[in-house]
């Protein structure tokens, strides 16, 4: 494939093709991934940048060991965002190719900053699968908590006090939650591939293969008009003259010149990130009830396999695991890979195990767990390290550390320390202590029944988004020796409104590995927390669990 990107360079004069992960709905996860079939890379985020005579692969600081790995000797890796292919200074003034339905004008200027000459000239992919088409479905004000119109209204509202005509929503995400709709288009989230555009008017123009909405029609609002998704530029072209508000992260270059040529932008931020991110009591009690049910699975895990006496591989604890969450009858799929990564491959930070890579467990082995689930009605992601047998005062005490930083944050005062920034560094304390820290953020946003990973709120450096009542986030510090073990531990959490003030409650119940655990290095505080988690654990599943599961349950309770 590497090849034919090369023929296609040296045929239209350019100096090298810029591929994106992503497909034009610039979704994280997607059922085409033209850039694993470039480079042979797995992970969630990335692009490569291919020259005549060099390839270069961009991922950041969890994915740069396993890129490595993954793509041998044919590709530079460049870890992001310390580094751009702006900062190439051999590139400045190249011809780079690149496909304008994948790239939007804000990660164009961020890759290159216009050292380039930047040439719309699309490399096409075969296709050999075909997509299977699955109907959208609708979800009621029971499971949502609120209705479409609603939300309609809210977004009509901020046109109006913006004075802006018109909002193109590009983010499936964002279409789906004001429409109350959700579908089968990508492989770990219930999502419909679908765009619109809605007019201060209440009109709404709604983009997306027709054929997969003919069972919800009558159940979505009678202003809305329904067009195939090549119909964009028709659209365009039939709306009066006026001012568009559009999305800066999803809209694409192809896209926006469209725009651009009748419309004047006055705003490029959608603001459904920020209404959605609010989730409503309906939303977090069903968040509460899936995370019981997965709860239930995990403690079921963790105690079958801290009883294990046998050798076991991280493909069979994958299998395991998804076969407990499948007990339930409100699991639908993963949200995500599971990622179970033992001994060294624990360190690379979004693991998967393959046939070459899958690995036998060790006696006093650590295993890194991250897995998570979509429900009726929720979604669910969480980390837990757990040992097999005794392991090295290093590993403890480190495992400790992490353990504090995960405390810190969840007990945070949020009057005090009220935006990721400010959390994340409070996650950090204990590791930096001692020279020690971790390349990813310590927290994303969480959506409802939607992707695991959202916006805006999220822990990590220069997140300045002040945290509110409804959002749901990961709570996930760690630490990662490389190849020797990797350690992580993750809870989902929310933020609460309670006797005046804000707090954090955890949604995740699953019990943390105490034999990991160097008491020693806890303060009161700390130990309090632990033994009140785990207490509270216990009351959430223990009707749920055999009396074995009980009882290894209540000896964690200390």
């Amino acid at each position: 494939m590497i090849k034919s990107i090369k023929k296609f360079i040296n045929k239209n004069s350019l100096d090298g093709y810029v591929l994106p992960k992503n497909d034009n709905y610039f979704t994280e996860y997607s059922k085409t991934n033209n850039l694993k079939k470039v480079t042979n890379f797995t992970g969630s985020a990335g692009f490569a940048l291919i020259l005549k005579n060099e390839n270069y692969l961009f991922v950041d600081g969890r994915y740069t060991l396993q890129a490595k790995r993954q793509t041998k000797n044919n590709f530079i890796i460049k870890e992001i965002p310390k580094e751009w292919p702006k900062n190439l200074t051999f590139i400045k003034n190249y011809n780079i190719g690149f496909d304008p339905k994948l790239f939007t004008e804000n990660i164009l200027h961020k890759y290159f900053d216009r050292k380039v000459n930047l040439i719309a000239k699309p490399f096409y992919f075969k296709n050999t699968k075909k997509d299977r088409r699955s109907n959208f479905f609708f979800l009621n004000k029971s499971i949502t908590g609120q209705e479409s119109k609603n939300k309609i209204n809210q977004v009509i509202n901020f046109l109006k006090k913006n004075k802006i005509d018109y909002l193109y929503m590009s983010a499936s995400e964002n279409v789906c939650w004001l429409l109350n709709i959700r579908g089968y288009d990508l492989p770990n989230s219930p999502l419909a591939n679908c765009k619109i555009i809605i007019c201060d008017k209440k009109e709404i123009y709604l983009f997306t293969d027709i054929k997969k909405i003919s069972n919800i029609r009558k159940k979505l609002k009678k202003n809305i008009k329904f067009f195939n998704e090549d119909e964009f530029f028709k659209v365009i072209n039939h709306l009066k003259i006026g001012t568009f508000c559009i999305d800066d992260k999803t809209c694409s270059t192809y896209e926006e010149s469209l725009i651009k040529s009748k419309f004047k932008i006055l705003q490029r931020n959608d603001p459904v990130y920020y209404l959605k991110s609010l989730k409503n009591k309906t939303e977090i009690k069903n968040m509460i009830n899936c995370h019981v049910t997965d709860g239930v699975a995990l403690t079921k895990f963790m105690y079958w396999f801290k009883k294990l006496n046998k050798e076991i591989n991280e493909k069979k604890i994958e299998l395991k695991l998804e076969n407990l969450r499948r007990k339930s009858k409100s699991y639908l799929y993963p949200s995500f890979d599971t990622i179970a990564g033992s001994g060294p491959n624990g360190s690379i930070i979004h693991y998967k195990s393959n046939k070459k890579t899958n690995r036998k467990l060790k006696k006093n082995d650590i295993l890194l767990l991250d897995s998570g689930g979509q429900y009726k009605w929720g979604t669910t992601d969480v980390t837990r390290t757990m040992c097999l047998g005794k392991v090295s005062n290093e590993i403890k005490n480190n495992f400790t550390r992490v353990l504090k930083g995960h405390i810190a944050v969840v007990s945070a005062n949020l009057n005090k320390k009220s935006t990721g920034e400010e959390l994340d560094k409070v996650a950090r304390i204990s590791l930096r202590e001692k020279g020690l820290d971790y390349s990813h953020g310590t927290g994303h946003g969480v959506g409802f029944f939607l992707n695991v990973h959202e916006g805006p709120q999220g822990i990590y450096k220069q997140n300045k988004v002040i945290l509110k009542e409804g959002m749901i986030l990961s709570n996930e510090p760690g630490y990662y020796l490389e190849n020797k073990y990797g350690i992580r531990i993750e809870n989902l959490i929310y933020v609460k409104y309670e006797k005046k003030k804000l707090i954090f409650r955890n949604l995740t119940l699953a019990p943390i590995d105490v034999d990991l655990i160097n008491f020693k290095m806890l303060t009161k505080f700390e130990k309090k927390y632990l033994f009140d988690y785990h207490l509270y654990v216990y009351k959430k599943i223990s009707s749920f669990l055999n009396e074995n599961e009980k009882k290894w349950l209540v000896k964690l309770i200390k």
